[in-house]
């Protein structure tokens, strides 16, 4: 009997435990209570209301009780209404003081479209006090006189809370500030000029208004490094050279072929003519004797023809040089 007592108190213990338990994660009365120890004017009803809309009340209560605190003057349906939007409440109302302390005007509609907007508003907001330095990478750029000129920039920048929506990030400014270095040691006479006042890269990139259309407000310009690197022009002029050069010998190589086919016609056509002769030479005996069959040649006409072309024979040879005689006179001395 005793046993079974106890048996019975303790199942139900185990019973008040369970539905307590259940009763106070469904009812979160100590969220209740600090809330209304907070000076929160929020119903109990209110967060069960929360459960029922899957909204973690904690999320909801415990910055509604910093904004309370700071004077903010927000509303539960605010802050609700943005959580079930997809944003971080903490962070919105942490900027917001921020803000508040900083004398930086903003209101909860804005700073709940900046979080929405994937952007971090509480760095934002410190951003703004706290101007960041972005370190650009080192930017190449040639001057008129053909020399290399390397430049590093530090771009002290502040957030413009105005702009964070749809504004452009810290890749824009970069990619900005390196295309007016390129332009101003472009347009310079040469990198002397450079080397000697950095800062006029500075005060041109500055007075372009690079920052429209970002995010940022770019405060200062400052050129941290500035190397002289290859003669850029010397370059181009040796491979303008070595071009030329390429195609100078492509055309002397084709005048040498046109030259080669040229001869070879040329030898060509003196091999034709010479056949042609020798064919011409081996008919004149037909035609001669078929001159003297016809009587058009008489012998003695023909013997004066034979007794011509033995003189000539004579006198060729005569006015040829004796080679045999140059080697006897080479063998006698």
């Amino acid at each position: 009997m005793f046993e079974s007592g106890i048996v019975s108190v303790l199942l139900i213990a185990v019973v008040v435990v369970i539905v307590l338990s259940v009763f106070f994660s469904f009812f979160p009365v100590m969220l209740w209570i600090s809330a209304l120890a907070s000076g929160v004017r929020i119903g109990i009803i209110t967060l069960v209301a929360m459960r029922l809309r899957r909204v973690i009340p904690s999320r909801i209560v415990n910055p509604l009780i910093k904004a309370t605190k700071a004077g903010l003057g927000l509303n539960i349906n605010q802050l609700e209404s943005h959580f079930l939007a997809g944003g971080n409440v903490d962070r919105v109302i942490n900027a917001l003081i921020a803000a508040q302390r900083a004398n930086i005007p903003l209101e909860f509609e804005r700073a709940a479209a900046i979080d929405l907007a994937g952007r971090d508003v509480l760095q934002a907001v410190q951003m703004s006090v706290n101007p960041r330095v972005i370190e650009t990478p080192t930017v190449a750029a040639v001057a008129k006189d053909g020399i290399e000129v390397k430049v590093k920039a530090r771009v002290t920048v502040r957030a413009n809370i105005d702009r964070l929506v749809g504004g452009a990030g810290e890749e824009t400014i970069i990619a900005r500030v390196g295309e007016g270095i390129v332009t101003t040691v472009g347009s310079s006479d040469s990198h002397k000029d450079v080397l000697e006042n950095p800062d006029s890269i500075s005060r041109t990139v500055l007075s372009k208004g690079l920052d429209a259309g970002t995010a940022f407000e770019i405060l200062s310009i400052d050129i941290a490094d500035v190397d002289v690197g290859k003669n850029i022009g010397a370059f181009l002029q040796t491979e303008q050279a070595e071009a030329d050069k390429r195609i100078a010998q492509a055309k002397a190589e084709e005048r040498r072929a046109m030259a080669v086919a040229q001869e070879q016609e040329m030898k060509a056509r003196v091999v034709e003519m010479r056949a042609r002769v020798v064919e011409s030479e081996s008919e004149v005996p037909l035609a001669m004797a078929e001159a003297l069959r016809g009587g058009q040649l008489g012998v003695m006409d023909y013997m004066n023809l034979k007794n011509i072309e033995a003189d000539t024979q004579m006198r060729g040879s005569i006015g040829k040089p004796n080679e045999n005689s140059g080697n006897d006179s080479k063998n006698r001395d």
